[in-house]
């Protein structure tokens, strides 16, 4: 049967049988007048974002109906569909045949489709259009206009090698190409349920603008595509460790595999399903690797679930019969991996079971989208989306049902809700004051003061401890705090981590010899540091610090004075050795600074300053500073990084960059 429909639409003598006139749903209709808009208008490439199930097909077949020859070039009559699997091949010459039968109609792919290139409508895949001779088929001056189904794909090298040979503002991806002159520009027009692409290529090197776009959960809310039931399952999946591709953004198959693709995983996913779906027809499931497909595949039939797989070294004719199969209801289950993500229309699907996470709201919107075409003739109502949201590691960027509603995994449950009801909770959810568990913490950080060279708050890179000590202690970075007890040692509090939990520790530090005598005997001028205390908080520790301080180091009345944050000693103008051990440090290497100015600074420094900002650089303020500002900037780097790929998976009508 299928070898007889594709004589039959492969023919350039179509039979000319009557066919009743198609009747566009408003929204198509709004597409096709806001396309033609566009190419009035001078635009040339364009392109069209429309979710799965909401007949792209019929959409473009009909768009290019409407598209008249150029007036310079009424020769040109014929019209090129470009996709990029034989699957889609057939399915967009039948959808032609059925809307057109008065149209000529050839599929030009492999070694078994070949078309003349002088069809009303050929469609071909761009792998074989990449082959010179299968390309030189088809004239230029000849075509009206090229649609490009699953354009998503069209900024790929492969696409662009195709497609520069029709549309001279198309780059090819060999800088040695030569762009053939055209009679005529000939609209280049793309569709695609996810007109974005998460490898950072860029749309725009194929198309100017996006012309229409619709979301999925807005088409489902009019009822153009079918009710859905949601259910996300609370799974002890720890993504933390999943490796990320560098070029895409989403999980690394393989590395993501030894996380799902487990018995206690895969045994939660059957169950889930027995729970919630097992009544539902046609249920397709999306795995991580062929390997996951197998094992998962397993251990559905070990619970007595007739479950069939499908993957991309499954022979052509078996792939077919097995979907073909599946469209008739022969079995429940259809496993698969990245085989029908996109172009599987299959109607009758009602329950689509995520087994895989993605960190692509692409992927993740063409998975479920699988289950959204409406199909009354099978009696299907509504269909069950089932995913399977981390509880363990919480991952940023992790696209799920939650997610798809602007809320964190987990914070609330998820179960057999529809798109109405999930906004709704979502909108009471936030509209009551939420006030978030956090503990108080144990220590407050402030970048600016942290800089060891700041001379705000007297240099002391501490401007909180100013609330709790009346002496002159300073912040070297890291929760470190110094006080210099002049001329008698220091004492140091810094914290301390350990299996019972963090703490503060506090450390004495006695002056032996002074340093001049140090020098001279190649020696350390302090003795062992001794142990003060510990305490659980920072203001513990200060304040029994200044206790240890005023009984056994500062005795005299002179010293405890000449400790104090207002000793009159801090206002004296900084000495000249003060200046200059500054002055070499600050030039010596590794901040980012103005020098002219920081040196006037250093000028008008007062003892205080200078001595606190030599403290701080004795006990490694600088290197920690740095250290904090490299990874600061690293972390901002990803986090912009992970923005600019949400971004593009945002898309909206207006232009491409």
């Amino acid at each position: 049967m299928i070898r007889a429909l594709h004589r039959k639409i492969s023919s350039s003598t179509h039979a000319a049988h009557t066919a009743s006139p198609v009747i566009l749903r408003p929204y198509q209709e709004h597409c096709l007048d806001a396309c033609l808009d566009a190419l009035a208008s001078g635009a040339s490439r364009i392109g069209v974002s429309l979710p799965t199930g909401s007949g792209k097909t019929t959409v473009f077949i009909s768009l290019l109906s409407r598209i008249s020859p150029p007036t310079s070039n009424p020769a040109a009559q014929r019209s090129l569909i470009v996709v990029n699997s034989i699957e889609l091949a057939r399915q967009s010459a039948s959808q032609v045949a059925a809307l057109f039968p008065k149209w000529s109609v050839e599929i030009e792919q492999g070694t078994k489709h070949r078309a003349s290139g002088e069809a009303d409508v050929t469609v071909a895949t761009y792998q074989t259009l990449s082959k010179r001779k299968r390309m030189a088929k088809f004239n230029p001056d000849q075509l009206k206009a090229i649609v490009i189904d699953e354009a998503h794909h069209a900024a790929a090298p492969s696409y662009r090698r195709v497609l520069s040979h029709f549309h001279s503002n198309i780059q090819h991806p060999d800088p040695k190409f030569e762009p053939p002159t055209l009679a005529h520009k000939i609209p280049i027009i793309g569709f695609s349920a996810t007109f974005s692409r998460h490898d950072g290529l860029a749309l725009g090197s194929v198309f100017e603008r996006i012309v229409y776009h619709r979301d999925f959960l807005e088409m489902i809310k009019e009822q153009w595509l079918c009710d859905v039931r949601f259910t996300s399952v609370r799974a002890s999946i720890n993504l933390k460790d999943v490796t990320v591709n560098t070029r895409t953004g989403d999980f690394n198959p393989s590395s993501l595999a030894h996380v799902i693709n487990t018995d206690s995983v895969n045994n939660l996913i059957v169950k889930s399903w027995l729970d919630r779906a097992a009544t539902r027809k046609s249920t397709l499931v999306f795995c991580v690797d062929i390997a996951h497909v197998i094992a998962l595949t397993q251990v559905f039939r070990q619970h007595g679930v007739d479950a069939r797989y499908v993957y991309s070294q499954t022979p052509v004719a078996e792939r077919k019969a097995l979907i073909s199969s599946f469209k008739f209801g022969q079995f429940p289950v259809l496993i698969n991996c990245a085989i029908l993500t996109e172009g599987a229309d299959i109607p009758n699907i009602d329950c689509v079971v995520v087994a895989r996470p993605t960190r692509s709201r692409n992927v993740f919107a063409q998975m479920i989208g699988r289950g959204m075409r409406l199909s009354p003739a099978t009696g299907k109502t509504n269909c069950r989306i089932i995913d399977f949201v981390d509880s363990t590691s919480r991952v940023a960027g992790v696209v799920s049902t939650p997610t798809l509603f602007g809320l964190e995994p987990g914070e609330i449950d998820i179960d057999d809700e529809s798109t109405e009801s999930l906004e709704k909770r979502v909108a009471e959810y936030f509209a009551v004051d939420r006030v978030d568990n956090v503990p108080d913490p144990k220590s407050v950080t402030y970048i600016d003061h942290e800089d060891p060279f700041s001379l705000a708050s007297n240099a002391s890179g501490a401007p909180h401890v100013a609330a709790l000590s009346k002496y002159s202690w300073v912040g070297c970075g890291g929760d470190v705090y110094v006080l210099e007890c002049l001329g008698k040692g220091y004492v140091r509090i810094e914290p301390v981590s350990t299996a019972e939990g963090n703490h503060f520790e506090a450390h004495y530090t006695p002056a032996m010899l002074d340093k001049v005598t140090a020098s001279t005997l190649g020696s350390s001028p302090f003795m062992r540091r001794r142990k003060i205390l510990s305490a659980e908080t920072l203001h513990d520790a200060i304040r029994g610090c200044d206790t240890y301080i005023t009984h056994t180091i500062a005795r005299g009345p002179m010293l405890s004075i000449g400790l104090l944050r207002t000793a009159r000693w801090r206002r004296s103008p900084a000495t000249d050795g003060q200046k200059q051990l500054i002055t070499r440090r600050w030039l010596k290497g590794g901040m980012d600074i103005d020098q002219d100015s920081q040196i006037e600074k250093i000028s008008k420094m007062t003892k205080g300053e200078a001595a606190n900002i030599i403290i701080r650089l004795k006990h490694g303020a600088k290197s920690r500073f740095v250290k904090k500002m490299k990874a600061i900037a690293k972390t901002v780097a990803v986090s912009n990084k992970e923005q600019l790929r949400q971004a593009r998976e945002t898309v909206a009508v207006g232009p491409l960059r």
